[in-house]
């Protein structure tokens, strides 16, 4: 989107897997796919190709579906799996992966995205658009030898912060992007806090009760560091840094705002110290008199997070516990009064997002609240299990289209993926 794409010639060839998970073009069948509950034929410009980072996986007990040239019907390969690609950062699927689950089903797929793939000219492509330029996540981008040797180096400068534990855990075993950008020295570094959670999201990626069958990608952190902690490891980042960015709300953690009070010292005592970054705070924004102390102490930006800007399809996921969607807007109203950056969080679902009624909620959203921002970030979960969520799906008009409408309704936004440096910040406030 920031740039000319790249297309193929013609819409890919499927792939498909075997029993031992070896994936494999078809010869003949061209690559389709899945938009909400529908299967769906692709166009070339649906495609771009396969970004460096990107994984590849099959998805057993899920048969490969493609494109039948010669009888233009999209047909179910009996004994054959369907591949997916999990696109890497800064990426936005476009459309899943399509497949006919087996009648003998056992499992939910991981928490990840499920992008179509296909291939064309010996290489991979893949239905996605990138949506920010920022290389703070590319693979190509990190070091692990200078990870872990930070690591060692801060761990014998700071012995006694949990904190900077817990991070470098989240660095040298999950390999999570923002942990290893901290060791690294650099963009935006994480400051998980909070061990519990106020909403109960079906796809919660550090905490599923045993009844789903799913299990985490990561651990949640199992306490709270004091504000001396945070602000140890905070202020070091924010002054050594290039375009520095430190976040509370991470993958690894609850809901920051259930120790609001914790991350209120800590915002004071940082910009006690250093007046250097952007503070930021990753939130489902359920606190609103919350979030107007924080940005009245020193807070610079928030991202609040939300799979959709519909009250009914946002609490089917959410699940939320002691607060309402209606306090979503009041924390964007409250942060703006304070002239902090509002990023929306929203997570993209190809033909849930992208329908009529959807955006008209999040044409009121943005009218009401003025937020500064959109990252449109990929829905990591079983697709099937989110679209049982709902009896029907709507009419989609395709996420790329989608995201053109609102471009065009609101040119003063800002697009992307990640939580923007105070450069841009400034560029854009000052506006």
């Amino acid at each position: 989107m920031h740039e000319k794409e790249e297309h193929p010639t013609q819409v890919p060839y499927m792939l498909f897997a075997d029993t031992e998970g070896q994936i494999y073009d078809h010869p003949e069948y061209q690559c389709v796919g899945r938009s909400g509950k529908d299967t769906v034929e692709l166009k070339p410009e649906d495609f771009i190709p396969l970004p460096e980072g990107t994984d590849i996986f099959f998805l057993p007990e899920r048969k490969a579906l493609g494109l039948n040239p010669e009888s233009q019907e999209i047909e179910e390969l009996e004994d054959e799996f369907a591949v997916a690609a999990f696109v890497s950062p800064a990426h936005t699927q476009t459309y899943l992966s399509a497949y006919q689950t087996s009648s003998s089903r056992k499992s939910k797929l991981p928490l990840f995205a499920y992008a179509a793939v296909g291939w064309l000219d010996d290489r991979f492509w893949v239905t996605a658009t990138r949506v920010d330029p920022d290389i703070r996540q590319d693979c190509d981008q990190f070091d692990q030898k200078v990870v872990k040797n930070n690591f060692k180096y801060l761990s014998k400068k700071w012995p006694e912060n949990r904190l900077l534990q817990h991070i470098g855990h989240c660095a040298t075993v999950y390999f999570c992007p923002a942990a290893r950008n901290f060791f690294q020295y650099r963009w935006e570094a994480p400051l998980p806090t909070a061990p519990k959670c106020n909403a109960r999201c079906i796809g919660c990626i550090s905490w599923q009760p045993k009844s789903t069958g799913v299990t985490s990608p990561q651990n949640r952190i199992d306490f709270v560091p004091s504000p001396e902690e945070i602000a140890q490891i905070a202020v070091a980042h924010l002054n050594r840094a290039p375009n520095p960015i430190v976040s509370f709300g991470q993958g690894c953690e609850g809901e920051p705002l259930m120790v609001w009070e914790t991350l209120l010292e800590a915002v004071k005592l940082i910009r006690k110290q250093t007046t250097k970054g952007i503070i930021n705070l990753n939130t489902n924004a359920s606190k609103p008199e919350a979030i107007d102390e924080l940005c009245a102490n020193g807070l610079d930006s928030i991202r609040i997070s939300m799979n959709s800007a519909q009250k009914d399809i946002y609490n089917a996921y959410y699940r939320p516990v002691d607060y309402s969607f209606e306090d979503l807007l009041q924390s964007c109203k409250n942060a703006r009064k304070h002239n902090a950056w509002v990023s929306l969080n929203y997570f993209v679902f190809p033909g849930f997002n992208d329908c009529d009624a959807e955006e008209q909620a999040l044409t009121n959203f943005i009218s009401e609240g003025n937020p500064t921002m959109i990252q449109w970030r990929n829905f990591n979960i079983d697709p099937e299990w989110y679209a049982s969520l709902f009896e029907t799906a709507p009419k989609a008009m395709g996420i790329k289209n989608y995201m053109q409408r609102i471009r065009e309704k609101f040119p003063h936004l800002y697009h992307g993926y990640f939580n923007p440096g105070e450069e841009i910040i400034q560029k854009f406030l000052e506006r």
